[in-house]
């Protein structure tokens, strides 16, 4: 069966090809032909918009059908280049934790191991959740893949000696891990400790800043800690499920700045020589 995808907006996971639509319908003419029309979307703000294009795309195709993450879809097997670009890959869904600012727990459930298929870019929410078993399931699958990309994080709690081992056997292009909130900061400099030999640029780490009444000054303390810690910064500007935030100038600034590698080395080799 012909499916075509539609998407909200584009983000570096959508898929591209020939049945992959980002927005309103093309013209006629190069409309292709298709059992059904889907429309995924990831984020709850995109939901009107969603419906819109619901709308739009019910007047070329008889069955269309709306979807995803932001309709609290828990996810299933992730086929791959379906709903997400080849190459990425989900191999369990949902986590255990419960972080207030966290939409996985609600959405997806606790987690649960899935089938998966080869990929170079886990997407799990909380891989090292998963039994022995499954990681290694996991990572024999790696070792064949090369510019492997741990993409959704890993919980920094939860890198072991093991795990690190695990991690220094595979090619690696880059890691992410998560430091959310200041008292995290003691789990990733643990965890950074047993990730030696890794340079600084493979280690990322997603942190979320604007969140419970932080302050710019306190996000960029936090995320000079991050720093010294040995890995890259990754800023996330906390977005409630019910509404869209529009930052300020100086908050985009901050994390316009602390997402780019580049400009973090620079800034930070600017202060070294001063």
């Amino acid at each position: 069966m012909k499916v075509i995808r539609v998407f909200p907006r584009r983000t570096k996971l959508t898929p591209r090809d020939d049945y992959a639509f980002v927005g309103w319908p093309p013209s006629e003419l190069i409309r292709p032909e298709a059992d059904e029309a889907h429309v995924s979307v990831a984020f709850s703000w995109d939901v009107k918009r969603a419906w819109e294009l619901y709308e739009a795309w019910s007047q070329l195709y008889n069955v269309v059908r709306i979807g995803g993450p932001a309709f609290n879809d828990p996810g299933k097997v992730c086929y791959p280049g379906q709903y997400i670009k080849l190459g990425v890959v989900f191999t369990s869904r949902g986590c255990n934790n419960q972080c207030p600012w966290c939409l996985v727990p609600k959405r997806e459930g606790k987690l649960r191991e899935i089938a998966f298929f080869p990929g170079n870019i886990i997407n799990d929410n909380n891989l090292l959740q998963c039994s022995r078993q499954h990681l290694d399931r996991v990572f024999a699958m790696l070792k064949g893949q090369h510019g492997i990309e741990f993409a959704g994080g890993l919980d920094a709690r939860l890198i072991t000696d093991t795990i690190a081992d695990d991690l220094r056997g595979l090619r690696i292009k880059q890691l992410f891990l998560a430091c959310d909130t200041k008292e995290s900061i003691n789990s990733l400099r643990k965890a950074m400790n047993k990730l030696q030999g890794f340079k600084r640029r493979q280690l990322r780490c997603y942190v979320l800043i604007a969140h419970n009444g932080e302050t710019i000054s306190e996000a960029t303390a936090r995320l000079e800690e991050v720093w010294a810690s040995g890995c890259l910064p990754f800023v996330q500007l906390y977005q409630p499920a019910e509404k869209y935030i529009k930052y300020s100038h100086e908050w985009k600034a901050l994390a316009r700045e602390w997402s780019r590698p580049a400009a973090m080395f620079a800034n930070h080799k600017a202060f070294e020589r001063g």
